[in-house]
């Protein structure tokens, strides 16, 4: 069975999106959705995305919590700044040494940073461990810094590695 849904769930996952996007039952479209959905599977399989070994789930618990908290407060900062017409400060780019290295878990990171509005990940060079960041109020930078190092890597490498 693992040969014709290597993965099984997000195949699912395809197949019912395509439903609901259609927003029919109906034969045809339904048909097409599950090609959709074993394609997806195969391709995925074919990334080899790799197993994450999920260590510490109360840390994942709690990062998730403090990611929760960060994408309110920033969504009413940002919010503000726009309303408000107003800059808070500058924009800019950062960059961030990253001492994390797994991919699942930079890629956990990446999704964090840019789903919290007023920031975004921009690039990562995987030899040196630099991350580009950019930031709509920069602020102090040393601050940034300590905000992704301690906030968001420790806990993630405290999770995946």
């Amino acid at each position: 069975m693992r040969r014709v849904l290597p993965h099984p769930l997000v195949s699912a996952g395809l197949f019912i999106l395509w439903l609901l996007l259609n927003q029919t039952l109906a034969p045809g479209p339904a048909l097409v959705g599950v090609a959709v959905a074993v394609l997806g599977g195969w391709v995925l399989a074919q990334l080899d995305p790799g197993r994450p070994r999920l260590r510490r789930p109360g840390v994942a618990l709690r990062l998730v919590g403090v990611v929760v908290k960060d994408v309110v407060l920033s969504n009413i900062a940002v919010a503000g700044i726009i309303l408000a017409r107003r800059r808070q400060g500058r924009a800019g780019f950062i960059r961030v040494r990253l001492v994390l290295r797994e991919p699942q878990a930079l890629a956990v990171l990446a999704c964090i940073l840019t789903a919290t509005p007023g920031s975004a990940w921009v690039e990562f060079d995987a030899a040196e461990g630099w991350l580009l960041l950019h930031v709509l109020d920069l602020g102090e930078e040393e601050e940034w810094v300590r905000l992704v190092k301690d906030r968001y890597e420790r806990p993630l490498m405290e999770i995946f590695t």
